[in-house]
């Protein structure tokens, strides 16, 4: 069964563009609405992909086998909190990159990718979405 995805932000040229998954949009919401600094950096890192750049700081993909392409990670405070958002990237027929926020990860531990990290991306991987 397809998971929807919800469009919250378009670039100018209206080449690219942020999506939320539905079924997860409730608890990525309460993570933004703990902490100012979430959401701020949020606004950052989704700023960096509709401006069509690479910033391996913020935005990284996560490439742990060929099933898992596409997969990426909006990376948080690194040093700090560790948390991610896993993120799917499709392109639609019309050319346009969408970015699907899927899981939200808080506090990795580790450098490397553990088994649990590891479930989690290929979970993403796994989606097939419809955009609304």
């Amino acid at each position: 069964m397809k998971r929807k995805a919800t469009i919250i932000k378009t670039s100018i040229d209206g080449k690219r563009q942020i999506a939320i998954d539905e079924k997860n949009q409730s608890i990525l919401k309460t993570y933004f609405s703990q902490d100012k600094r979430h959401i701020k950096k949020f606004t950052d890192i989704c700023g960096i992909i509709l401006d069509g750049l690479r910033n391996n700081e913020l935005y990284k993909k996560e490439n742990i086998n060929k099933k898992c392409k596409g997969v990426m990670a909006m990376r948080f405070f690194r040093g700090q909190e560790n948390d991610r958002i896993y993120c799917k990237e499709i392109h639609l027929d019309n050319k346009v990159l969408t970015v699907i926020c899927a899981e939200l990860l808080e506090k990795k531990k580790n450098q490397k990718n553990k088994q649990r990290e590891k479930n989690l991306i290929k979970k993403v991987a796994g989606y097939e979405y419809e955009i609304r």
